[in-house]
């Protein structure tokens, strides 16, 4: 009786329609799981809408006006690409993008290998490598402005390299690792090194533990020593994690600031001077807020191409697993 009624009710209610008019869509619900991906999904965008992107939009909203210590508080009056022409004919950013390539290929190249060879000698789980690990993860937390002030001190005239050296008669003189043009870059490079290798050490040593034990054990029975081991095995079996790796790297190195500025301020001269670093003294020591943040804009899009090509790599990875 109850489905004869609402069948006629329903052939009364397309009677009545006016002819050629579209039967009305029925409402679709949301599924309850994409309801709760939402719940967790617009808590994190509004985080990033307020500290992220609204901040990097005024970045860029900056780089292209005329902004000093006396109208931040103005209106500010837009400039186009002047503060770009403004920092190339100053010499500075030529010499900053010189000192930051070299100083991210030098952590890039030191904290890979670096990386891959502590994870080798740690891939067995031994009480021995437990405790270095232990240590790693120790080191790689460490604050960076606590890092910095250590190995200052360590590199010092009167720190303990130039103990030992002076000590064992190697050099007559304290070698000026942070006080030479030629040797601060690279002092400081490779401190911000022996910070990034327990990292990649880590994650190295999880792919190596990824590896089936039968794997060895089969190259063992055929003779394989253990070079052949890492250089046929453990080598391809770790290359698509070593191509995330080298982006983290390179983002890493190429945003490094905090080991400049404890250890060498951006001296002697200018020859620790790196963007990232470059954009802090343009902007809050000569208070060119203009400028500095035109240089923070060029290290932005390179650090999005960086990004960019992280992301295609890692989607190229699970697209192959």
């Amino acid at each position: 009786m109850t489905v004869e009624t609402s069948s006629k009710q329903m052939t009364r209610r397309a009677a009545q329609r006016p002819a050629g008019a579209a039967a009305p869509r029925t409402r679709k619900r949301m599924p309850s799981n994409k309801r709760k991906q939402l719940a967790f999904i617009i808590p994190a965008a509004v985080f990033l809408a307020i500290f992220s992107f609204y901040p990097m939009l005024q970045l860029f909203r900056m780089s292209v006006s005329d902004v000093t210590s006396s109208t931040l508080n103005q209106p500010w009056q837009f400039v186009g690409l002047d503060n770009f022409v403004a920092g190339a004919e100053q010499g500075d950013l030529g010499t900053a993008f010189g000192n930051t390539t070299l100083f991210v290929l030098v952590v890039t190249i030191i904290g890979l290998v670096g990386g891959l060879v502590a994870a080798i000698l740690l891939s067995k789980s031994t009480k021995g490598a437990a405790f270095i690990l232990g240590l790693m993860v120790f080191i790689w937390a460490l604050p960076p402005v606590v890092n910095g002030s250590v190995w200052k001190f360590l590199l010092g005239d009167a720190g303990l390299f130039n103990s030992v050296l002076t000590g064992l008669g190697l050099t007559e003189s304290a070698v000026p690792f942070l006080y030479d043009q030629h040797f601060a870059l690279m002092s400081v490079a490779v401190v911000n090194s022996w910070a990034v290798i327990p990292f990649n050490a880590l994650v190295f040593r999880a792919a190596i533990l990824g590896i089936p034990a039968e794997t060895f054990e089969a190259a063992r029975i055929d003779g394989a020593n253990r070079w052949q081991e890492i250089w046929h095995m453990i080598v391809p079996a770790v290359r698509p994690t070593t191509l995330v790796l080298v982006v983290l790297t390179i983002v890493y190195a190429f945003r490094s600031f905090d080991f400049i500025y404890v250890m060498t301020y951006g001296g002697p001269g200018t020859s620790t001077n790196t963007l990232p670093f470059l954009s802090y003294l343009q902007a809050f020591v000569r208070y060119d807020f203009g400028l500095g943040a035109a240089t923070a804009v060029i290290s932005v899009l390179l650090v999005l191409v960086l990004a960019f090509i992280y992301a295609r790599s890692v989607r190229k990875e699970e697209a192959n697993s």
